[in-house]
């Protein structure tokens, strides 16, 4: 006998875990200020109930469909237990407290802002790892911003502008790769055709930095008594030396040499325990072993006694990412159960049907990636999903696979540290120590970009038909039919 199939989701239907996970959400991180891990349970919980129950669907299928998100997501979970290893050995190791020293030197309120913007933006785009570029050098001019007085998610905000610059234009970044991969183009023309979008998006941004230094008062001068006593307590609490540079130096080598990210920190976490032993030595030597492991599990707790200092460089440690991975697990096993039971396809498939212009497509596009961000928790999951349902879409209109992989990294790319409880978000907001919610209003290029591609869509500038450049279409020609006449 065949099997019965399953029943279509309505739109009704799947709006339901939704609403619900949004509900949940605003009343405990808004009201309450407490954290998404609940309230992503609860939707979890009721979406399988009515995958269950309406839907018709088996409880292996939903299990499968829990479960399936969260194994893809394994290897993002290794690399965030390596970035805890990381920052707990390198501040116990005296790297980070030595950039933070090199960064005080060098860097003054009025262009700090824009200066850290530029420095991400040059770290991101040689590696192509906004994770690792906000764990090394974003992790330093956190602490570099506050010691010269600027608002800590003003600093947020310009470390994940210039992080996720490079993570959209760098040809090393995995989904720079994983957005033409999906539309149906190639990577150095995915990336030529960005430049239109996020060259505005990021001279505006560098604009709204320089803005804030000058138009926002400074608290003091760098020669102030709270400086130097900084400064003092650092050299004082560690013996401070360049060579601990080889640390993040090695690590930015191995990822321009394309060595992957989990390999590449864990090189770093060696050489981080390798400088510690070398000069940071304890009393006698005695206990150097045990304070590697202290590092690498609980992270550094300084006592220096300076409020300033203690509180900047108490940090890392397998145990600080405990609460980021839980709820890493629990948003993706919602994404997993939405798209396994077909809710979240109905939901996309709803908004396509308002798209009936080229920029309505793109504003479509943009929505559904941003929203994929929100219910799936995961960027790649918001590349992934709108990619395939709207890659049809745009060769039936004869527009060019690029213009959506485009978009796709305008919105999934860069909307995707601005989620709290996604897994970008909740990875940034840890290492920097800012919430997603209050660096939001500060990250101007992340911000600005969907804005720039929706604005290109509906005035059709530099947006380009299949027959404009036939030879860079990859698996589409057949798809493409007569549109490319």
């Amino acid at each position: 006998m065949p099997e019965r199939p399953r029943p279509t989701p309505s739109l009704a239907l799947s709006l339901v875990p939704v609403v619900v996970v949004i509900g949940s959400l605003f009343y405990t991180i808004v009201v309450l200020d407490g954290s998404g891990h609940i309230p992503l349970v609860v939707g979890a919980t009721v979406a399988s109930l009515l995958a269950g129950t309406a839907l018709g669907m088996s409880w292996k299928e939903i299990q499968e469909g829990l479960t399936k998100g969260i194994v893809a997501a394994l290897p993002a979970i290794l690399i965030l237990i390596t970035v805890g290893l990381l920052i707990g050995i390198w501040i116990a190791a005296g790297v980070v407290p030595v950039m933070i020293l090199y960064g005080l030197k060098i860097l003054a309120p009025g262009y700090f802002l824009v200066a850290a913007c530029l420095i991400c933006s040059l770290i991101s785009l040689a590696t192509g790892s906004s994770w690792s570029t906000a764990a090394t050098v974003g992790l330093a001019m956190m602490g570099v911003g506050q010691a010269l007085g600027i608002p800590p998610a003003m600093t947020a905000g310009a470390v994940v502008s210039g992080a996720y610059f490079g993570d959209k234009m760098s040809p090393l970044s995995d989904t720079t790769n994983l957005a033409p991969a999906v539309a149906g183009t190639q990577l150095f023309t995915h990336i030529r055709h960005m430049v239109y979008t996020t060259t505005p998006a990021y001279v505006v941004a560098l604009a709204l930095f320089t803005g804030l230094g000058i138009l926002r008062p400074a608290t003091g001068t760098v020669e102030t008594p709270e400086y130097l006593l900084m400064i003092s307590t650092l050299q004082e609490a560690f013996f401070l030396s360049p060579w601990l540079l080889l640390a993040p130096a090695l690590v930015l080598f191995l990822v321009w040499r394309k060595v992957p990210a989990l390999p590449s920190l864990v090189a770093g976490v060696a050489m981080g325990a390798l400088l510690l032993l070398v000069f940071q030595r304890g009393e006698g030597g005695d206990n150097d072993l045990g304070r590697v492991l202290d590092a690498l599990y609980s992270g550094y707790v300084s006592e220096t006694g300076v409020p300033a200092v203690d509180e900047l460089l108490t940090a890392g440690g397998l145990t600080s990412m405990l609460d980021t991975i839980a709820l890493i697990i629990v948003a993706l096993a919602f994404g997993g159960i939405m798209e396994a039971s077909g809710m979240l396809e109905r939901i996309a498939a709803a908004i396509l049907s308002f798209a009936r212009t080229t920029g309505t497509l793109i504003t479509a596009t943009i929505l559904s990636c941003v929203g994929m961000n929100a219910l799936a928790s995961d960027q790649y999951l918001a590349i992934i999903v709108p990619g395939r349902m709207y890659r049809q879409a745009f060769l039936r209109r004869g527009l060019h696979p690029k213009n959506l992989s485009r978009a796709l990294e305008d919105s999934a790319t860069l909307t995707s540290p601005l989620v709290p409880w996604n897994t970008c978000g909740a990875y940034m907001s840890t290492v920097l120590g800012v919430g997603s919610f209050t660096y939001l209003p500060f990250a101007f290029l992340n911000l600005l970009s969907p804005l720039v591609s929706i604005f290109y869509g509906f005035t059709g500038i530099t947006i380009q038909k299949i027959e404009d450049d036939p030879d860079t279409l990859v698996g589409a020609e057949a798809e493409a039919g007569p549109s490319r006449a």
